[in-house]
């Protein structure tokens, strides 16, 4: 009898432990998924921080499937990646064919003319492994040149759309550079997106990058933002280090990466795509998944951090 009465007792101490363990994990699981925000006016909802194909740039296949795998597990359905991007395109098709349907697969084309634009979307398919694109971008738009040839007889624009009406990519969107083109572009067409710098050095030094988020909000444009954890320039003859993959210098340490970041998703955008650096990537997740708005106190903070950087683009209107 008392063995029998002390085996339930073990049992149900164990249930409770389990139980215990159980919300335990769950808490975790969900405290570790990664927000969602609507994209424009498109009715898809992306996580607010995607994968970025430089990430993955020149890995081994088996670690490029890890960490894909871990940032889908985790939340991540928004993937971002260009033919210019090494070999990403490559890396990340074998391990996306088992989980397309979860990721929002966005890619890009520096190409400036319908046919070169065709048939570098046709390539990026195939590699990627895939018979659609949910997003197609002109890739760093730099000038109104570039905006003009897309426009133009045979430009890019007739190959998007080709595309669209063929079922071969649902949204068109740009990535650009330059104030000046990006306001342009938006004014020559609908675009779903834009993806461009939303960056505190950047809008405190340059008022870089306010007014293309504003005319995007007027457009019902999403946008898409780049550089948010970028510091600066390298110093001349700086080494990069532990950044090899990052063109400029990326804010490294947790706090201000986090407040970089934190003030990036702050403003109106849909998702950031973190530098293209797996330690970064991951230090993304965990903001994103504990995302609180900045502070008042922490803007300020960043406000003297960028009084002694240089900022990476200037400008240009």
């Amino acid at each position: 009898m008392e063995r029998r009465e002390f085996l339930k007792k073990m049992a149900v101490g164990l249930g409770a432990l389990a139980g215990l363990q159980l919300v335990g994990s769950s808490k975790v699981r969900k405290e570790a998924i990664i927000p969602r925000r609507p994209l424009g006016r498109t009715g898809v909802k992306l996580s607010v921080i995607g994968l970025g194909g430089v990430t993955v740039m020149g890995m081994p296949q088996a670690d490029a499937n890890r960490l894909v795998h871990e940032a889908i597990d985790r939340g991540i359905n928004y993937v971002d990646v260009a033919p210019t991007y090494g070999n990403a395109e490559e890396l990340l098709g074998p391990v996306l064919r088992g989980r397309r349907d979860e990721v929002f697969l966005s890619c890009k084309t520096l190409e400036r003319k319908r046919q070169g634009a065709y048939a570098e979307l046709k390539e990026s398919l195939r590699k990627l492994g895939t018979d659609h694109l949910d997003l197609y971008q002109f890739h760093a738009l730099r000038s109104t040149e570039d905006v003009e040839t897309i426009f133009g007889p045979d430009g890019a624009m007739e190959a998007f759309l080709e595309a669209r009406d063929e079922g071969l990519i649902r949204y068109i969107g740009f990535s650009a550079h330059s104030v000046r083109a990006a306001l342009e572009a938006m004014e020559r067409f609908r675009f779903d997106t834009v993806l461009f710098p939303v960056n505190f050095v950047l809008y405190f030094k340059e008022n870089f990058g306010p007014q293309v988020v504003e005319r995007a909000r007027q457009k019902g444009t999403a946008v898409l933002a780049i550089k948010a954890m970028a510091k600066g320039k390298w110093p001349k003859g700086a080494k990069r280090g532990k950044f090899p993959k990052c063109w400029y210098m990326p804010t490294s340490d947790p706090r201000e990466a986090s407040l970089a970041l934190r003030f990036t998703l702050s403003q109106p955008v849909t998702a950031a795509v973190p530098p293209g650096n797996e330690r970064l990537f991951r230090m993304a997740m965990d903001v994103a998944a504990d995302f609180v708005p900045v502070t008042h106190g922490e803007v300020e903070e960043l406000k003297k951090v960028a009084e002694d950087q240089e900022p990476i683009f200037k400008l240009d209107i």
